[in-house]
């Protein structure tokens, strides 16, 4: 009898790796990650602009359990949420009540949604995940009509305060990624357990991105400041939220 070939991953080893990690803390991600400070104060932040600006419907982009999608239908915006690893929404379902239609399987990277889909998106946490966060964030630039929050990781304000302003100096000069394969040793990624598969990233990576967009960018520090100087947040926050305005 013929047996059927094997199925074939179309993922990277590293993504593979970073979903296997997700699906096998799905049952503790809330108690691990809920309580993140950053994600929490870029919330309250993301809903002070929408109501500013009168917005009324937003994706959240790696909802994971549905945290944001939460926090946004409980304020009466109309929200969505999407997550590649089918683990992270079952949990979602069964300990926040959303429906599978609120939070739907998918990748960030190719979202299923027309252009101008919704007045905003927001990411938390997310794109220190990432391999190329850029074609995350392109994605997130064609579905929204005026409001991009970013939500993450920022390594210059991380380490030592020699190391942090050599990262920054080392990336204006274009040389980080050769710093960051010395630093994880070939990989260009790290591998913990608080955080599974991470890539060095910060906010400001998406910034000249977001500025082609936007009509006006600005960020948001939500880590307290670790050093105290004029540098601040680049160089004092290892969190900050990137809020990107488009005029109507």
């Amino acid at each position: 009898m013929n047996k059927s070939p094997a199925k074939v991953s179309m993922l990277s080893p590293e993504v593979e790796t970073q979903r296997e990690y997700y699906a096998n803390t799905a049952d503790d991600y809330d108690q691990m990650h809920l309580t993140d400070e950053e994600h929490n104060i870029a919330l309250e932040w993301a809903y002070s602009v929408m109501q500013r600006l009168q917005l009324s419907s937003i994706l959240d982009v790696g909802c994971g359990t549905g945290r944001g999608v939460k926090f946004f239908h409980i304020r009466g915006i109309e929200v969505k949420g999407i997550e590649p690893v089918q683990e992270l929404l079952d949990a979602g379902y069964k300990k926040h009540g959303i429906s599978e239609e609120q939070m739907i399987r998918g990748s960030g990277e190719a979202l299923p949604f027309e252009d101008d889909s919704f007045d905003a998106t927001i990411e938390l946490g997310v794109l220190h995940h990432v391999a190329h966060p850029e074609k995350m964030v392109a994605e997130m630039i064609r579905v929204s009509r005026r409001v991009i929050f970013i939500s993450d990781s920022n390594r210059f304000g991380q380490g030592h305060f020699l190391w942090r302003l050599l990262k920054i100096i080392a990336w204006k000069l274009r040389l980080w990624w050769l710093l960051d394969l010395v630093r994880t040793k070939g990989r260009g990624y790290t591998i913990s357990k608080e955080d599974g598969l991470a890539y060095s990233y910060s906010v400001y990576d998406s910034f000249d991105q977001l500025s082609a967009w936007a009509d006006r960018v600005y960020v948001v520090p939500t880590s307290k400041m670790t050093v105290r100087s004029w540098l601040h947040p680049i160089a004092t926050c290892s969190h900050a939220l990137l809020i990107a305005e488009r005029d109507s």
